[in-house]
């Protein structure tokens, strides 16, 4: 019986799927929400491709999709298809999404054969917010022309390491050395060869712990930095801060403008951009990583306000973990480049899933680890340090928790309106209450800041790129 399980009126199927499904006789359900349905059942419809053509993939979105696995059950070298050849594919059904129904792709299907084993089963519909409940019966039906195999790993089996970052410095050091032709052992810092901390970046940080430092101070180190100086200028006669008159020198952006805490912090994350550059690999539509970072640390900022005056955490401090929370990112792009590839590629074709999962499981260790060990080694505040290391725990309670706990919340209200890579995410109330706001003005201030998108992007330009 084909129903709709909502209190709702739900939204139609495009018509060229309902015709589909009705010439096939198949019995489903319409459903418009997923809550309630193991993750098990919800199946994930990934469509890749390679010189010899395409290959829809079906697999539960609690199993992370293993390309080499793929590789070595197919024979082929299969990736995310690109995304103008989706987009076409999407217009021909006129659907929203990729729809999990092998015949409508015209390719050859591959699903997890775990997949038989349940049940019911919860699929794509093709129209956004719309699923598709089968019964294990009618999924066979559908799935009689596609190969069964076992291609894809569950997620119980990858535990990436939130909680304990005294291990970090081993887990990273093994995650070299698996990588490394010579086993050999040596210091963390000789083996990563990650490079210094600019010079320009020390003289920040000595400003940041000394209770004296004036606008001067501050003045003169960026000076001495022509490019800094001439990106803080611009930064501060930006749309985005509507300064009334002519921005004529790095006091005036400072005194005017900006101030002087906002000034260090991102002078010390503009110094720091230039450390390692962006790699030229990414996954396939990614937000841009320093949009990603100005959007978060605007977000964070507007957070931040909203906290009881007397529990804020440092504003300045705050604002510089959302500017480098992905910072660990550029780091696995330095360490590991021929496999930082392999890990844009997992990315691409498990998008249901935290990227700390597929980092993990390729490399043993997370962005998040070695982005908050480079802190420490580098010296920068602990602050700053913890803020990165446990901003994907969005229970965590331990040391510095606000700011980890402010990163947590603003990369899940961004990442739930389209903004930065990763599945939507429930935002669990204690977050909010550790922090003391309230869930509805923390989405307003989501709001206002991508009013703000386009005065945003244009900060982003000043960073390397």
């Amino acid at each position: 019986m084909n129903t709709a399980v909502s209190n709702e009126s739900p939204a139609e199927l495009p018509l060229p799927i309902r015709k589909f499904l009705d010439d096939l006789g198949l019995a489903y359900r319409l459903r418009t929400e997923r809550a309630g349905v193991p993750a098990a059942q919800q199946v994930e419809t990934v469509l890749l491709e390679d010189a010899v053509g395409l290959m829809l993939v079906l697999f539960p979105q609690d199993h992370l999709l293993d390309l080499a696995r793929l590789a070595e059950l197919t024979g082929r070298h299969l990736v995310a298809v690109r995304p103008e050849h989706l987009e076409r594919l999407l217009a021909r059904l006129t659907a929203g999404t990729l729809p999990g129904l092998p015949p409508l792709v015209s390719a050859p299907c591959l699903y997890e054969h775990g997949l038989l084993e349940q049940p019911r089963l919860l699929l794509e519909s093709g129209q956004p917010g719309l699923w598709l409940e089968l019964d294990g019966e009618a999924f066979r039906r559908l799935a009689e022309r596609c190969s069964a195999g076992s291609f894809s790993i569950a997620l119980q089996q990858i535990r990436p390491n939130l909680d304990r970052p005294a291990d970090d410095r081993a887990e990273i050091t093994q995650a070299v050395q698996s990588f490394t032709a010579r086993r050999i052992q040596q210091r963390l810092e000789q083996t990563i060869e990650i490079p210094p901390l600019p010079h320009t970046a020390q003289k920040i940080i000595k400003l940041r712990v000394m209770p004296e430092a004036t606008v001067d101070d501050i003045t003169g180190v960026v000076e001495t930095d022509p490019a800094l100086a001439a990106q803080v200028i611009s930064w501060a006669a930006s749309p985005y801060y509507a300064a009334p008159g002519k921005i004529r020198s790095v006091e005036d952006a400072i005194v005017r403008v900006l101030g002087f805490d906002l000034v260090i912090n991102l002078a010390l994350g503009l110094a720091l951009g230039k450390t390692l550059s962006l790699p030229k690999d990414q996954p396939q539509q990614a937000t841009p990583y320093w949009h990603q970072a100005i959007y978060t640390a605007a977000v964070i900022e507007g957070l931040t306000r909203l906290i009881p005056r007397e529990r804020r955490p440092e504003p300045g401090l705050s604002y510089l973990s959302g500017l480098l929370h992905n910072f660990g990112y550029l780091v696995l792009a330095h360490v590991f480049p021929p496999h930082f590839s392999l890990i844009c590629r997992h990315l691409e074709v498990n998008p249901h899933l935290h990227h700390s999962l597929v980092e993990h499981h390729l490399l043993g260790i997370t962005r998040e680890q070695i982005g908050a060990w480079l802190m420490r080694h580098w010296g920068m505040p602990v602050e700053l340090a913890n803020g990165l290391r446990f901003q994907a725990d969005a229970d965590y309670q331990g040391k510095d928790h606000a700011y980890a706990n402010l990163v947590c919340l603003a990369v899940r209200l961004l990442r739930n309106r389209g903004i930065g890579e990763g599945p939507q995410e429930a935002i669990p109330q204690g977050l909010f209450d550790r922090l003391e706001l309230n869930r509805d003005k923390a989405e307003e201030a989501v709001t206002r800041v991508l009013n703000a998108e386009a005065a945003l992007r244009a900060l982003a330009q000043q960073f390397p790129h």
